[in-house]
């Protein structure tokens, strides 16, 4: 939370940065959800993969045959081991990248999902912390273009305007006497004169 929030619950200012500055100092080591789950997809993802290059390790030390047999079941198994990593490493790409536009389309659309499948991610590239580094600004602009109302508006922040009854116009001529002087009997007064012009 930070110190408006804190402010708003009716703690104190002096009090509000202490605990706004005690919150971030432990968010800190906090973990964003979309990261955990990217790195809980990609465990899952090599535990399955450890797990095929074990079986075709026991089926290699089970067969018995000539060197050349097992020339060409290591040469196969070489080449399926490199489609499975390219198949890895291509999964792994996309979650990232999903991940990358829910995280930079969430505020600005009214539904992440839907504008992201309308993007091209051939286009976009990520940088090595997982945020988008080019190839979404040009897609987002001309998708606010042609299909603007995916998009939230964005509000900007105005003063307040403030709305009730216009005092009354007074007079230059009459000054409020400083003693006896009865607010409701001078806009009594004030009517009363407007009343008779």
């Amino acid at each position: 939370m930070n110190k408006d929030q804190f402010i708003a619950l009716g703690i104190s200012e002096e009090q509000a940065t202490k605990a706004a500055n005690a919150s971030q100092e432990e968010l800190k080591t906090y973990i964003p959800k979309h990261r955990f789950e990217e790195v809980s997809e990609e465990n899952k993802t090599l535990k399955g993969t450890v797990k095929e290059n074990e079986k075709q390790l026991e089926v290699l030390k089970t067969t018995a045959g000539t060197s050349e047999e097992l020339k060409e079941q290591i040469t196969k198994l070489q080449d399926d081991n490199k489609i499975a990593s390219e198949k890895y490493e291509a999964e792994v790409k996309t979650l990232r990248i999903n991940t990358a536009l829910k995280l930079a389309l969430a505020s600005d659309t009214h539904d992440p999902d839907l504008v992201a499948g309308l993007l091209d991610r051939g286009k976009i590239e990520l940088d090595d912390s997982g945020n988008v580094k080019s190839g979404l600004d040009e897609q987002i602009k001309s998708l606010r273009e042609s299909k603007a109302f995916l998009f939230a508006e964005k509000k900007e922040e105005t003063a307040p305007m403030f709305k009730g009854a216009k005092p009354p116009e007074g007079s230059a001529k009459t000054e409020a006497p400083t003693e006896g002087y009865a607010v409701g009997k001078s806009f009594a007064e004030q009517r009363n004169q407007k009343g008779s012009e």
